[in-house]
């Protein structure tokens, strides 16, 4: 594909977003920005909730991902389900309990503001880090086969694409976001299922055969059974159910869509669909980054060295242009997806924890948008900044680099939140912010010295379960003594 039809083809999608946020932004309130006034379609948030949750990352990270691990990320979304089901019969619950507009709100009536910072800091943290490494996939491609070629440097790129992102969200907020992700989750299934049957007929052979070929071959391999190995099944199957619990359950992103549903039976609902669909659209993943390495090998193209570029590259450079076109609005949609609403619940979690705009008196319903509309411009300023850093530093998968920052970043917020709801002791709240700094740091510190003393062991996503389980210790020996 030419550059000047990838980017004919960025703007119509663009186009199209744009309408539907002129349609759902309407006499739009700050209820509305943040909760979509709760009445969101629960088969609506279901379904757009998968694009939200597989991303750009999934879409390039996950096919490119096979020739390294094979199937052995099915463990992983094989945990979801156990997540999912922690979520829906123990978060949800409490979050519809309390009518909370922001979930971190649940620390501070649990143990107090201090917790409550705490853990709206590190969510801020976790998914300005999240939304970076997945907006950064959808640019650099842009920036490789269109902009780069007419001189246009990176940075600029990025500031482009979230200018565009600002101006169909900074109203509607969920509400158009909900709407949205609907549609973007359309075209990235349909580009999965495209680009598959796009290389099936350019090896002339069936979807039978090639299932066959992939099953035979080692590509397919699902359970590594070797305990020092970082693929363990079992490791990545728990690793797969804390991830989720974390980045969907303790995440206001991901939460605020299941708060906009009217009821918890609609959410669970929703958290419950979800678990199973994701089974299926992830092994479609998979199955394409076996058919992209095969199809490689039957034509003997000399793949990239990221493992990122494999599906970007063979899509645009070998199949053809209906394949180029194809990987292009599925790459959009799943890079808009998930930063659109990144964007939205940062804003939210900004305005709501740190500037408590909801208890702020003195500020009248017009002064509080305009404040909301500050602080989402310029936290998309952030997001620039540190996608131009990313960059610099970024030498392996994303997909890996975002489970391992997971693991650092989400595990105080996995501490906290297990600590408080499987206990009933108060804590010293002013020191909880020094816990979740040094659970962290202690980490590091162990998976160095478990990967020095343990030779031949690899420490994997497991990350997220030692900095959790240090978070729930220190809050253990910041119990207030009972008078």
């Amino acid at each position: 594909m030419s550059p000047s039809s990838i980017l004919t083809v960025f703007l119509a999608y663009s186009a199209l977003l744009f309408v539907i946020a002129f349609i759902t932004s309407r006499k739009a309130t700050n209820e509305t920005f943040f909760l979509g006034n709760r009445l969101s379609p629960w088969f609506v948030v279901a379904y757009g909730m998968i694009g939200a949750s597989l991303s750009g990352v999934t879409f390039i990270s996950v096919p490119g991902w096979v020739g390294d691990t094979a199937f052995s990320y099915m463990m992983i979304v094989f945990g979801y389900v156990l997540g999912y089901a922690v979520i829906s019969l123990i978060l949800l619950p409490l979050y519809y309990k309390l009518r909370l507009t922001s979930i971190y709100g649940y620390l501070e009536q649990r143990f107090g503001i201090s917790s409550y910072k705490t853990g709206a800091f590190y969510f801020l943290v976790s998914r300005i880090i999240g939304a970076s490494f997945r907006m950064f996939l959808m640019v650099s491609v842009l920036q490789y086969f269109v902009f780069g070629q007419w001189g246009i440097p990176f940075g600029l790129t990025v500031t482009i694409f979230m200018i565009l992102i600002n101006f169909y969200t900074f109203k509607g907020g969920i509400r158009t976001i909900v709407w949205t992700d609907t549609l973007q989750t359309t075209f990235m299934l349909l580009a999965v299922i495209l680009s598959i049957t796009i290389i099936l007929n350019h090896l002339d052979v069936s979807l039978g055969e090639m299932i066959s070929t992939v099953a035979d071959s080692s590509l397919s391999k699902i359970v590594f059974t070797d305990v020092n190995h970082s693929k363990f099944f079992l490791k990545q199957f728990l690793s797969g159910a804390f991830i989720t619990i974390v980045m969907t359950g303790l995440d206001q992103d991901m939460m605020q869509k299941n708060l906009s549903c009217k009821t918890l039976g609609d959410s669970q609902k929703n958290m419950m669909t979800l678990s199973i669909v994701l089974i299926i659209v992830n092994l479609m993943f998979l199955f394409l980054g076996a058919a992209l390495l095969i199809y490689a090998s039957n034509m003997n193209i000399s793949l990239p060295d990221m493992s990122d570029q494999i599906f970007p590259t063979i899509a645009l450079e070998y199949l053809g242009p209906v394949a180029g076109i194809v990987f292009i609005i599925g790459l959009i949609s799943a890079a808009y997806s998930s930063a659109d609403s990144a964007l939205t619940a940062l804003t939210t979690s900004f305005t709501v924890d740190l500037l408590r705009i909801e208890k702020r008196d003195d500020l009248s319903e017009k002064e509080k948008i305009r404040l909301r509309y500050k602080v989402h411009f310029s936290i998309a300023v952030v997001l620039i900044i540190v996608i131009v850093l990313f960059r610099l530093i970024n030498d392996e998968a994303v997909i890996s680099s975002l489970f391992t920052a997971a693991g650092y970043t989400y595990g105080p917020l996995l501490g906290l939140f297990a600590f408080g709801l499987f206990t009933r002791f108060k804590v010293k709240d002013r020191l909880i912010p020094l816990v979740a700094i040094l659970s962290p740091l202690l980490t590091w510190l162990l998976k160095i010295g478990l990967e020095s003393w343990w030779e031949g062991y690899k420490v994997g996503y497991e990350l997220l379960l030692i900095n959790g389980l240090l978070t729930f210790i220190g809050c253990v020996l910041l119990i207030k003594k009972q008078r």
